[in-house]
């Protein structure tokens, strides 16, 4: 049987089964759960896709699909839904992004470490802001994504995360606790990162950044001012033109293209095809830098190896603490291969016995 010739007359069959049998009957009568992740949005009303895209094969094939038969998230039921023309939504908000922490545990900083109510204005504003940073698509958001009794109810989360907090424990997830701490010790540094969060939404400047993009990675995820800030510190030291004039002062000055932490030298190792070839490294990140213009002793040039474990996780090193950490790993290395080796068992004369 072929899989996803629905069309949207047969789904439309199925939405008016749903309604006449209501939901529970439905999806009981076919095998069918409650949605764990999307729904199809229609005239109002919600319905668990997967069951309806499964159902609706029987007007075209003259049996249902079991729920085995068919994934109900984005690439199979989700797709054939969206085909048609119908609208898609979540079943509940997901998780909090980084980005969407860093705002609201500053709203929570700025009160006291103290969580706010759906009716405070600093709760409208943080909602706003969530709804321009858009930090996911629309398929996967709820109907109450981030509303404002939402971002209330995380203020209480990050609150009840804080040391001195002594209440009944609230739901709260790991990165809530890594943002929080974050804040305790790099006050002045979130607070900037937040700041520049809120300018740059609102004036357009910030892009969102989706958990699924291609520019995102694992890593990112420990960028101390999250992905969205994180992306424009990336966009600087990507810049074809800044990285051609940076390298030309190096070699202008007669000093080696080599990276400034470790020495690694990319024509040394691969010859001619290495040569003229380094990354170039933002050394002030964005949260701290803001919006100026970057200058070439704001850049330094670096291996890939070091470049990465730069952006590994907050605090960025510099490339100079880098280099100390490479240095000490170096002399670690030859002070344990200049030890004699330990023998076990007993030991014996070279003589012949």
């Amino acid at each position: 049987m072929e899989k996803g010739a629905i069309s949207r007359d047969d789904i439309l069959r199925t939405l008016h089964e749903y309604d006449e049998l209501g939901g529970p009957v439905f999806l009981n009568r076919y095998g069918y759960g409650a949605a764990r992740k999307y729904l199809i949005l229609h005239d109002g009303k919600a319905y668990e896709s997967k069951a309806v895209a499964g159902v609706a094969h029987k007007h075209r094939f003259g049996r249902p699909l079991g729920s085995d038969e068919l994934s109900g998230g984005l690439g199979h039921a989700v797709d054939w839904l969206k085909r048609e023309g119908f609208q898609i939504g979540a079943s509940r908000s997901p998780k909090w992004t980084r980005d969407e922490l860093i705002l609201a545990c500053d709203v929570v900083a700025r009160n006291g470490w103290q969580g706010l109510s759906a009716s405070d204005p600093r709760i409208a504003e943080l909602s706003d802001l969530l709804q321009l940073l858009a930090a996911y698509p629309p398929e996967l958001r709820a109907v109450e994504y981030r509303n404002r009794n939402g971002a209330a109810y995380k203020t209480l989360n990050i609150a009840s995360v804080h040391p001195a907090y002594t209440g009944d424990p609230t739901n709260h997830g790991q990165l809530d606790r890594e943002v929080l701490q974050a804040f305790l010790d790099r006050p002045a540094e979130m607070a900037q990162a937040a700041q520049l969060l809120r300018d740059g939404l609102r004036d357009g400047t910030l892009q969102p950044v989706r958990p699924d993009d291609e520019d995102a990675d694992d890593d990112e995820v420990s960028a101390p001012e999250g992905r969205v800030l994180y992306r424009r510190h990336r966009t600087r030291e990507r810049s074809k033109k800044l990285r051609e004039k940076k390298i030309a002062s190096v070699l202008k000055k007669g000093d080696p293209l080599a990276c400034e932490a470790c020495d690694f030298d990319f024509a040394q190792v691969y010859g001619e095809r290495g040569k003229g070839y380094i990354e170039v490294h933002h050394v002030v990140p964005l949260h701290e830098a803001g919006e100026s213009t970057t200058k070439l002793t704001d850049l330094a040039v670096i291996c890939s190896n070091c470049h990465r474990m730069i952006h590994r996780s907050a605090p960025w090193p510099t490339p100079a603490q880098l280099r100390v950490l490479v240095l000490v790993q170096e002399q670690a290395g030859a002070a344990e291969t200049s030890l004699p080796r330990q023998r076990s068992g007993v030991e014996h004369s070279d003589e012949t016995i």
